[in-house]
């Protein structure tokens, strides 16, 4: 494997005049991501795109705005992570909101219906009798699902956000941004933010027809609905580009004001943070993973029935069931690295580097198949390689469901797709994104499949691609080394994919150490132009050696509000000997 290397973003000056407000390391900052004024990091509604701008969207509001009118059952058909769960939230809050009088939700059960609006998940809802489905973060690969749904005479709109196939399902409508030749300028909506966009684009119809005129109808403000969208957005890693900003900028500004939805507030509370500070890390990294893990390991109708409830006292129990929950997830989690990177530890010791995969597909017969995407990612941050993980996709089965994750630069749908047209059949079923998918295949066919899966990817990512790098935003001067620059630097993302948050680097002296627990570093730090010594934590930095004496170090600066009390606090990411 090959050694980490630590890299400067480079900052395009763009002759701007930034307010004197915004600190010079942060307008660096925001230079190395490519803003290049100050509008840029304005994240005002009224800068979002253009609903209408989507395609398929007159459509899906057309059927939507008849169904609400005639009072007919509508049902959400949301997906068993956090996306699909908040976009189901989503859904039925605002289709209410609107004046739905009957919306109900399923989703479908990992175990028993696979994936989105399948055949069977249709022929279980047929007792629900609805009249229209509505598919939220699912659907656009869902041809038999809807041929199935329109075969006993119920209407299904699919929003999605998923890359389509070579066609696309039988849908009354199709409201996704990723559709070809679909001119909406970004091409980076989570699932809950295309719901939400058809929300506002109905409430505009409505409003247009008069709807809201009534004495008993009010146009309903659905930024109230914000909260959900950001967490949605955040917790499916999808590009924070500017509209994206805006989105999570905004619901974070609801839960900062305690104005959010009681699942949320719960949730907040129940990861020990605070809503006042609250950040859209907290949101990747705390409140997705218990949504997740419903789905994960349970059943998804716990996490959206958190997000749903309007009573605190019932999302506090439903969040402190989520958390027991993902607790489980993550001691089963670390089961399975573990197991992961024995199989690795092993291949490597008979085979040696040169013979490793660049295209890694790992297999237990035990694993569990909830987990397996979250075991993909942990190893391909430890191999920065593509890595397929696969278990069982249930008791006595044949198939094998796989998640995978990428790395910079190999589109892992894309590559799935190819595997595809050299071997058709190989995969019962894939799909996804640049950097997540999932697929099926025939237990028995899985050698064929690692093996097809490692030519693609060495015939697509060249040497380069297989350096791991840590990208920084370089130094601070000595006075920055600032608690009032580490408040700013808080706020003032949102941070997250592709928008990554600040990273520094520079070389100290380590003048103190001590663990905390087994794995976890305190350090005192002192940089060459300073006199004082820097607090610094390193969690999971303790590896059975001491740290060196002079290291370089790759850290965020960070806050440290143990007991209300503000003090400047180093994040240790990564270290090394100078």
């Amino acid at each position: 494997m090959r050694a980490l290397r630590i890299e400067r973003r480079v900052a395009v000056a763009s002759g701007q005049t930034w307010p004197d407000a915004i600190h010079p390391v942060l307008r660096r900052i925001y230079a190395a991501r490519g803003v290049q004024s100050p509008e840029e990091v304005e994240h005002r509604l009224a800068r979002l795109i253009a609903p209408d701008r989507l395609g398929g969207m007159a459509t899906a509001c057309e059927r939507l705005d008849a169904a609400i009118r005639t009072h007919q059952h509508i049902l959400i058909v949301g997906d068993f992570d956090a996306d699909g769960a908040t976009g189901t939230a989503v859904a039925i809050r605002g289709l209410r909101l609107l004046g739905a009088r009957q919306v109900s939700y399923q989703v479908p059960n990992r175990f028993t219906h696979g994936y989105g609006l399948s055949p069977a998940l249709v022929e279980t809802i047929l007792p629900l009798r609805p009249d229209l489905i509505v598919t939220v973060d699912n659907g656009i690969a869902a041809h038999a699902g809807v041929a199935a749904a329109k075969a006993h005479g119920i209407d299904v709109v699919v929003t999605d956000h998923h890359l389509p196939g070579d066609s696309l399902p039988p849908a009354d409508a199709i409201v996704n941004p990723n559709v070809a030749g679909d001119g909406f300028p970004s091409k980076a909506l989570a699932g809950v933010g295309v719901v939400f966009y058809v929300l506002l684009a109905l409430r505009a119809r409505l409003r247009q027809s008069g709807w809201f005129e009534g004495e008993h109808r009010r146009e309903p403000d659905l930024s109230t609905l914000l909260d959900l969208v950001a967490l949605g957005t955040v917790a499916d890693l999808v590009p924070l580009d500017y509209n994206n900003r805006i989105l999570v900028e905004a619901g974070l500004r609801r839960i900062r004001a305690g104005q959010a939805t009681a699942g949320v507030l719960a949730l907040v509370e129940a990861s020990k943070r605070s809503t006042a500070t609250v950040n859209a890390t907290d949101l990747g990294f705390a409140l997705g993973p218990r949504i997740n893990a419903a789905g994960r390991l349970e059943d998804m109708s716990l996490g959206i029935e958190c997000l749903l409830t309007d009573d605190p006292g019932r999302a506090r129990e439903l969040a402190d069931l989520l958390t027991s929950i993902n607790a489980e997830r993550r001691e089963l989690q670390a089961q399975m690295v573990e197991q992961g990177e024995a199989m690795v530890g092993r291949f490597l010791g008979l085979h040696g580097d040169a013979a490793f995969p660049v295209g890694v597909v790992l297999h237990q017969p035990e694993w569990h198949v909830g987990v397996v995407g979250l075991v993909a990612s942990k190893l391909k941050e430890r191999l920065h390689r593509p890595v397929i993980a696969c278990a069982p996709a249930g008791d006595d089965s044949d198939e094998l469901k796989a998640s995978g994750r990428s790395i910079p630069g190999f589109h892992l749908r894309d590559a799935l797709a190819e595997v595809d047209a050299r071997f058709p059949g190989l995969m019962t079923r894939y799909g996804g994104h640049a950097m997540a998918a999932g697929l099926s295949l025939p237990s028995a066919r899985l050698g064929e499949f690692a093996a097809a899966f490692d030519a693609v990817a060495r015939r697509l990512i060249g040497p380069e691609l297989l350096d791991p790098v840590l990208h920084t935003d370089g130094e601070l001067h000595p006075q920055d080394y600032d608690i009032d620059l580490a408040r700013q630097l808080r706020f003032a993302g949102p941070w997250g994919q592709t928008f990554p948050e600040p990273l520094f680097d520079d070389e100290f002296t380590v003048t103190d150490w001590r663990l905390m627990g087994q794995t976890h570093l305190r350090l005192s730090l002192r940089h060459a132009r300073q006199a004082a010594t820097l607090d610094a934590v390193m969690f999971g930095g303790y590896a059975g050696q001491p740290p060196p004496a002079r290291i370089r170090a790759v850290f965020q600066l960070g806050i440290d509000d143990w007991n209300g009390r503000e003090r400047l606090r180093l994040l240790v990411r990564h270290i090394e000997a100078a």
